[in-house]
């Protein structure tokens, strides 16, 4: 052990080795309760591609496991320590290396905020679309590890559809450089995409090139209200039946209206009985923006919606897409919280809810369910008293059987947050036996001694 903290000083320097348990313990989980965690050896903080390669050699020689690690904002473990680990904490790794306004390209580290690159792009006229719910304070390295996805999803797609290259230090400590800076680019297997989505089981990301948009104009806003969860359902059906494409397209369920407008002391227009409020924006301008929102507003009010409204006021917009970011803060006071992540067909997802109230009525515990309608990504969260077992042990029922029903209805157990530590064995009843072959053969060929982030996503022989 000994010998161990030794090289990984000599590697970054004394003060970028945490050995202290009381700090170490910080770094040793993310925000998933009820995904285990080990007791790390050491906690790295390094601030050089070389000092990442040092680090890497010297666990490399000892046999060390590594566990990557951003801001610790994801929601599946992934980012958990294993018991002896060094847990890699890419936080200092901070810079936006380049902005290329004429080829719309950024050049950043894995510690950039996300919010942090889209404020500083911003400035240069150009956006970055990926906006996970934590967008305030997650990293893009996270959000790489974990294909991230977030409200924007319907129009601009998850991570990947703005990931063109990356720069990957691999298990032997030498550098890896995949895809490239141009539009377009067939040249060999896209690496680039196998490591993003990997969760630091195949390398270490220490730099990518990221594809940026022109920066959208302020967008208009639509909230329509129902009474019924059918309702709400035919409508998002017949919003994509008739091709329109919003920038965002929101859901939430009755018990996520009832806690966002109890914790902001206001009232969302939903009335008394709403059971479901679908909340969209078209960022596309001026009349185009209109004339799709007017499209949209009919599709409602023919679905049978109680209440629609429109605005253009960018402070209005604002505050409705803020009730819809405060659900998981809102139901904080009534519990602890286990999300889940489940995507169905987007015809599905009424009877996804209404399955999800049923769960809740079977093990007794509030469920509310708010997601991305635009892409059937459904995030049911369950609220459990932390300090009950018997709820503890309620809320993982009540998990499990939200994943089994997203299965039954043609979905995926995860969207946008990744399997981790918790979806593993559901992992492989998504995907097969031979999908799992092909799994274990990829990361046995980039990472034969097991050493990065063992035990996510799935277990090795």
């Amino acid at each position: 052990m000994s010998t161990i903290l030794d090289d990984l000083r000599e590697a970054v320097g004394d003060s970028a080795v945490l050995v202290d348990p009381d700090v170490t313990r910080g770094y040793e989980r993310d925000m998933m309760p009820t995904a285990p965690n080990g007791t790390a050896l050491a906690v790295v903080l390094p601030g050089t591609v070389a000092e990442v390669q040092a680090v890497v050699r010297a666990c490399a020689a000892a046999k060390v496991p590594i566990v990557p690690r951003g801001a610790g904002s994801g929601l599946s473990g992934a980012a958990n320590a294993v018991d002896g680990c060094v847990v890699l904490a890419m936080t200092r790794m901070n810079a936006i290396v380049e902005i290329d306004q004429d080829n719309r390209v950024a050049v950043v580290q894995p510690g950039v905020v996300n919010l942090d690159l889209r404020a500083a792009v911003e400035k240069h006229g150009l956006f970055y679309p990926p906006d996970p719910s934590s967008y305030d304070w997650c990293t893009i390295g996270g959000n790489l590890s974990t294909n991230a996805g977030g409200l924007c999803c319907v129009k601009y797609g998850v991570t990947s559809d703005s990931v063109l290259g990356l720069e990957v230090v691999l298990a032997d400590g030498e550098l890896l450089r995949t895809g490239r800076r141009t539009v377009k680019g067939v040249a060999g297997y896209d690496l680039t995409k196998l490591f993003v989505g990997s969760e630091g089981t195949l390398g270490v990301i220490t730099q990518a090139t990221l594809a940026l948009r022109p920066l959208p104009q302020a967008p208009g806003t639509t909230v329509a209200a129902f009474s019924a969860l059918e309702t709400a359902g035919e409508a998002v059906s017949r919003i994509v039946r008739e091709g329109l494409v919003p920038s965002l397209m929101e859901i939430m369920d009755a018990a996520s209206i009832a806690a966002v407008e109890t914790h902001l002391k206001t009232e969302l227009g939903a009335g008394r009985g709403c059971a479901a409020l679908l909340l969209c924006q078209s960022d596309s301008g001026g009349e185009a923006a209109a004339r799709e929102l007017r499209a949209i507003e009919q599709v409602c009010r023919d679905a049978g919606a109680d209440l629609v409204h429109t605005t253009f006021d960018p402070a209005e917009g604002s505050l409705l897409l803020a009730a819809r970011r405060a659900v998981l803060t809102a139901l904080e006071v009534y519990g602890a919280l286990m999300t889940d992540d489940v995507c169905v067909p987007r015809t599905r997802i009424v009877e996804l809810i209404a399955a999800c109230e049923q769960v809740s009525a079977e093990v007794g515990l509030r469920v509310a369910v708010v997601g991305h309608a635009g892409d059937g990504n459904m995030h049911p969260t369950i609220v459990y008293d932390p300090d009950s077992a018997d709820e503890f042990r309620r809320a993982n029922v009540a998990f499990n059987a939200i994943l089994a029903k997203g299965l039954e209805l043609g979905g995926t157990v995860t969207g946008e947050h990744g399997i981790g530590k918790i979806k593993r064995e559901w992992l492989e009843r998504e995907v097969g036996p031979v999908a799992m072959r092909a799994h274990r053969a990829v990361k046995a060929a980039f990472d034969p001694e097991n050493l990065f982030n063992p035990g996510s996503m799935f277990s090795m022989p």
